[in-house]
């Protein structure tokens, strides 16, 4: 079977859905690869590129559809190229299956396969073919890129001679995918950076990538991410409300917004309101990832910027990955093929839709002359975090309390072991000679003092810190030494030896190791 790629009809899309690289990769599968001439001129790619990589160049979109058999492509596919599609052909692209119903009908009509790349269950397994997580990785950094371009300060703070300049402050709203590159690539220019989510498990996330987690004073019982595929869920009026209040109090100290938030099928949810714009400085930059669902904010028109009366910039641009061309191509060519792979799994060139894997079947919006779109949920959950369990506040007497029952218990069970210590001394002392009651104190003191220091080491300190075995060793060679000056005949002596020879070992093995990793952080 033929894999083909046309050239994209979109005003302005620079993606191509098959590179040198990856149609390398398809051959391996038994594909041969046919692109339609200039297809990746505008991602890097010349027709001289795909040649050299025994991909068929052809001349014109119909010589491409009517040619392959199998159709990859970035865009949703309009009205003249669902027209070409046959029973016979598998198309694999962005669809937008919630809100093209007429382009459902068209594709169900034509009893073709269509592959919908966004509707990719967020499961484990799927992770290598989610488009849109390799797309909306691009976009968030991006929009902060495109911010900085809009915006006119630097975004760390600055100590010069002619004056101190302070760090931006940015809010991205919204910690998926896309909010997480946009937060990262925030933090490391410099800004101060928060953001929310309406997901309680993201916070971690966000606060190790450097980025403050805003908290809401509200409580609401939230949709576990896994029962939502992974993706924010539609959440109360009273939960909103207490959302956009939050987001009042906070429009007037950010100098750039950066929203991302969608709920799947449904239109972008208004977030940042048109008093929340007239109270943010002049001056002040909005990227809004969600423009093409109607935006989070209001004013966001679609593939334009905007400047408000106020001085306020609001980017609502829907190609932030078709402007890093060349990247985003060679992420979505790498998705397609790896969705290739799945349905390939014999390597011998011929599709298997598998209707029955929940990856196929879950991407899969037309299948032999059915419309199969919403899909079933899949048999594996999506990965998610669980949320922290939040323990109740005590009060001040509760606490005490706690406290006074734990220091009664601990000092029972100190009592109980200092007494069984004393009764099998005792007990010793009354059959064994006074030559063995010395060592045997030893002995014991030597037990409970090395019990004490390892066991109240912290676990994250036993590795990387040597010093503490070194010193524990430091204290054997100190006791072993002393019993080999005490007399105590022949195999005392030979006990104590043999104990200062393998201290010794533990203390200069740990200084060579200590200096070996200290060694390997050194600039050469």
């Amino acid at each position: 079977m033929k894999i083909g790629t046309p050239l994209e009809v979109e005003a302005g899309e620079n993606r191509v859905a098959m590179t040198p690289d990856s149609a390398r990769q398809l051959q391996k599968l038994g594909y041969d690869c046919v692109i339609q001439s200039g297809a990746g001129a505008k991602a890097g790619f010349s027709d001289a590129d795909y040649a050299a990589a025994d991909v068929e160049v052809v001349e014109g979109a119909e010589a491409l559809w009517s040619t392959a058999d199998i159709i990859a492509k970035v865009r949703i596919p309009q009205e003249e190229e669902l027209d070409r599609l046959t029973s016979d052909k598998t198309l694999i692209t962005f669809f937008n299956p919630g809100g093209n119903e007429a382009g459902l009908e068209k594709a169900k009509a034509s009893g073709a396969n269509v592959i919908a790349m966004e509707m990719v269950p967020r499961i484990s397994r799927a992770q290598k073919m989610d488009a849109l997580s390799s797309m909306a990785n691009i976009a968030g950094y991006r929009a902060v890129i495109e911010a900085g371009n809009n915006f006119g300060r630097f975004f760390t703070g600055q100590v010069t001679a002619a004056g101190k300049v302070p760090p931006a402050k940015v809010l991205v709203v919204g910690a998926g995918v896309a909010g997480l590159a946009a937060i990262g690539t925030s933090t490391s220019l410099g800004a101060i950076t928060y953001a929310f989510d309406v997901r309680p498990e993201v916070a971690e996330q966000v606060e190790s990538m450097g980025a403050e987690f805003v908290y809401l004073d509200f409580e609401e019982e939230q949709q576990d991410g896994a029962a939502t595929g992974g993706y924010a869920s539609v959440q109360s009026e009273e939960f909103r409300n207490a959302q956009l209040a939050k987001f009042r109090e906070l429009a007037p100290e950010v100098d750039i917004v950066i929203t991302t938030a969608l709920i799947p099928n449904r239109p972008a949810p208004k977030l940042w309101t048109e008093d929340m714009i007239a109270a943010m400085k002049p001056g002040s930059v909005i990227v809004d990832l969600a423009a093409e669902r109607g935006g989070n904010a209001e004013g966001t028109v679609a593939d334009e910027k905007v400047v408000t009366e106020n001085g306020v910039t609001i980017i609502g641009y829907t190609d932030f990955p078709s402007r890093m061309a060349t990247q985003s191509s060679t992420l979505y060519a790498t998705n397609i093929r790896h969705m290739m792979a799945d349905l390939t799994p014999e390597k011998d060139g011929q599709i298997n839709h598998n209707m029955e894997d929940d990856v196929i079947r879950g991407a899969t919006v037309t299948h032999q002359g059915e419309i199969t779109f919403p899909p079933p949920p899949p048999k594996v959950a999506a990965i998610a975090a669980k949320p922290k369990v939040v323990e109740p506040e005590l009060t001040p007497e509760e606490k005490r309390a706690a406290e006074v029952a734990a220091f009664k218990a601990q000092t029972k069970q100190q009592v109980t072991l200092l007494v069984v210590g004393a009764a099998l001394i005792l007990g010793v002392g009354l059959v064994a000679p006074a030559s063995f009651m010395q060592h045997f104190i030893v002995f014991v003191l030597s037990v409970f003092v090395g019990f004490q220091v390892i066991w109240n080491v912290s676990h994250s300190l036993h590795t990387p810190l040597m010093a503490v075995t070194n010193a524990i060793s430091s204290i054997i060679i100190l006791g072993a030494l002393l019993q080999i000056g005490s007399g105590g005949g022949f195999l005392v002596v030979l006990l104590a030896a043999i104990s200062v020879f393998f201290a010794g070992i533990n203390i200069f093995g740990g200084f060579l190791v200590t200096r070996r990793m200290l060694a390997m952080f050194q600039k050469s």
